[in-house]
C-alpha cells in the first residue's frame, strides 16, 4: 500500500464499529441521508431523514491498543432543522438533512453547513471546559444581587467544569431557492460556497444570508420545453473560479466565473457518445448522474450514474479516462427496478486520500471498490452478521446466470431495499464509514 489512504491491491478490510439500533423495522426518521468526514478525518458527521446531525470524534490511539486505531464516539447531536410548511404553494418542507459540508478549520471550533431542500444552515460546534465564577452583580446561581449588598471588589476567575460540547447556529441562508437543493460546495477560498438545486446554481457569501448571487439559471421560458435538470454540483478543489454542475442527461458542464457572471454557457462539456448497442427505453434514465465529486488533485473528476463509475480528466472532454461497472448484471433487471422506482436511487461515490482507489455503493448493502492502479476491483458487504472486532470482510461475488459457485449470490436473490447511497472515505488514512438504511458502519485496513 503506497502509504495512508493509499492502493487497495494489497489492503485487508476489517469491521471496527457499527452505529445505530439493531431493530427490523427502522423509523423513517433514522434512515440516514448524508455522511461527510472533515478535512482532518477526526470528525464524521452524519444528517438523517429526521433532520438530525450527528458528529462523531475519533478517539486519541491509546498505547495499550496499538491493534486498534481510535474509535469513533459521538461528539455532539443536534437538531439542525425541522419540519415546516410553505403556505403560498402549500408544500410541506421536509426537515431531511440532504447534504452536510464541513469548513476549513481556522480555529478551536469546528464550523460546517447543512442543508434541508430549502434552507442552508451554518453551525458553529465548539468545546467548553471552564465556566467564570465570582461575580460581582451575579449569584453563582445567575440571580442578580442587590447593587447596595455589594461591599468589596471580587474578580471572576475561570474554573474547570466537564467538558460541553455546543452546536449554534451562526447563518441561516434561507429563500433563495425555488426547487429542492440538491448539493452544497465550499469555494477554496474558505469565504463563499454554492447552492444547487433542479434547475439553479447560487453563489453565496458565508457571512452574508440575505443575498446570493444566480450563477447558473437552466429553467426554459416555458416549462414544457424542460428537458433536463441540474442533479448536482461542486466547487474545484484548488481553483476557486472553477465549478462543475452535473444533468439528468449524462452532461457535466465545467463553469469558469472570471467569464461571465452568469455561468449559463459553459467553458467546457463533458459528455460520453451512447453505444447505440445498449440503446433502450431505460436508457435515459439510467444515464443520469447522481453525483459528481472532483479528486483532491484537482486534475480528474468522478461521475457516478445507476451502473458504472466514470473517470473524466479535466482536460479532456469526449469521453472518459476510466470506466467501471457497479452492478452490470442489473441491466438485465431494468424493468422490474423500473416498477418498483429503485431505478431512480441516487447514489454518491466518493476518492481515497490519494485518489488511487475509488468506492460507491450498490444493493444488497453491497459497497464496491475499484483501484485505478491495479485496475482491480472488490466487492464488500456491510452486514452485522460479519461484525466482529477485526474480523476481515471477505469478498462477495454475484452469479450472474449459469452454475452458481458456492460464495456467490444469485442475482435473484439480492435485496433492493437494503442499499448504500451514502460512503465516506477518511481523507488521511484507510477508514471508510458507509451508511446502510439507519447503521453507520465504519471500517478500517487490518494492520500487520
Amino acid at each position: 500500500m503506497a502509504g495512508p489512504g493509499g492502493g487497495s491491491n494489497d489492503v485487508q478490510w476489517c469491521f471496527s464499529q457499527v452505529k445505530g439500533a439493531i431493530d427490523d423495522d427502522v423509523a423513517e426518521a433514522d434512515i440516514i441521508s448524508t455522511v461527510e468526514f472533515n478535512q482532518s478525518g477526526e470528525l464524521l458527521a452524519t444528517g438523517d431523514k429526521g433532520g438530525r446531525v450527528v458528529i462523531f470524534q475519533q478517539e486519541q490511539e491509546s498505547k495499550n491498543k496499538l491493534q486498534c486505531r481510535g474509535e469513533y464516539n459521538v461528539y455532539s447531536t443536534f437538531q439542525s432543522h425541522e419540519p415546516e410548511f410553505d403556505y403560498l404553494k402549500s408544500l410541506e418542507i421536509e426537515e431531511k438533512i440532504n447534504k452536510i459540508r464541513w469548513l476549513p478549520q481556522k480555529n478551536a471550533a469546528h464550523f460546517l453547513l447543512s442543508t434541508n431542500d430549502k434552507t442552508i444552515k451554518l453551525w458553529k460546534i465548539s468545546e467548553r471546559d471552564k465556566r467564570p465564577e465570582g461575580y460581582n452583580l451575579k449569584e453563582e446561581d445567575g440571580r442578580y444581587r442587590d447593587p447596595n449588598t455589594v461591599t468589596t471588589l471580587r474578580v471572576p476567575v475561570f474554573r474547570p467544569m466537564d467538558l460541553m460540547v455546543e452546536a449554534s447556529p451562526r447563518r441561516v441562508f434561507a429563500n433563495a431557492h425555488t426547487y429542492h437543493i440538491n448539493s452544497i460546495s465550499v469555494n477554496s477560498d474558505c469565504e463563499t460556497y454554492l447552492s444547487a438545486d433542479d434547475l439553479r446554481v447560487n453563489l453565496w457569501h458565508l457571512e452574508i444570508t440575505d443575498r446570493s448571487f444566480n450563477i447558473v439559471d437552466i429553467k426554459p421560458a416555458n416549462m414544457e420545453d424542460l428537458t433536463e435538470v441540474i442533479t448536482a454540483a461542486e466547487f474545484h478543489p484548488n481553483q476557486c473560479n472553477t465549478f462543475v454542475y452535473s444533468s439528468s442527461k449524462g452532461t457535466i458542464r465545467l463553469c469558469d466565473m472570471r467569464a461571465a457572471a452568469l455561468c449559463d454557457s459553459h467553458a467546457k462539456l463533458f459528455e460520453e457518445p451512447e453505444d447505440p448497442n445498449n440503446r433502450s427505453f431505460f436508457s435515459e434514465i439510467i444515464s443520469s448522474i447522481s453525483d459528481v465529486k472532483f479528486s483532491h488533485s484537482g486534475r480528474y473528476m468522478m461521475t457516478r450514474d445507476y451502473l458504472s463509475v466514470k473517470i473524466w480528466d479535466l482536460n479532456m472532454e469526449s469521453r472518459p479516462v476510466e470506466t467501471y461497472q457497479v452492478h452490470e448484471y442489473l441491466r438485465s433487471k431494468l424493468c422490474s427496478l423500473y416498477e418498483n422506482d429503485c431505478i431512480f436511487d441516487k447514489f454518491e461515490c466518493c476518492w481515497n486520500g490519494n485518489d488511487s482507489v475509488v468506492m460507491t455503493g450498490s444493493y444488497n448493502n453491497f459497497f464496491r471498490m475499484f483501484d485505478r492502479g491495479y485496475q482491480q476491483d472488490m466487492t464488500l458487504e456491510a452486514s452485522r452478521e460479519n461484525s466482529k472486532p477485526r474480523s476481515v470482510l471477505k469478498p462477495r461475488k454475484v452469479s450472474t446466470g449459469g452454475k452458481r459457485k458456492k460464495d456467490e449470490i444469485s442475482v435473484d436473490s439480492l435485496d433492493f431495499n437494503k442499499k448504500i447511497l451514502h460512503t465516506a472515505w477518511h481523507p488521511l488514512d484507510n477508514i471508510i464509514a458507509v451508511a446502510t438504511t439507519n447503521n453507520l458502519y465504519i471500517f478500517q485496513d487490518k494492520l500487520n
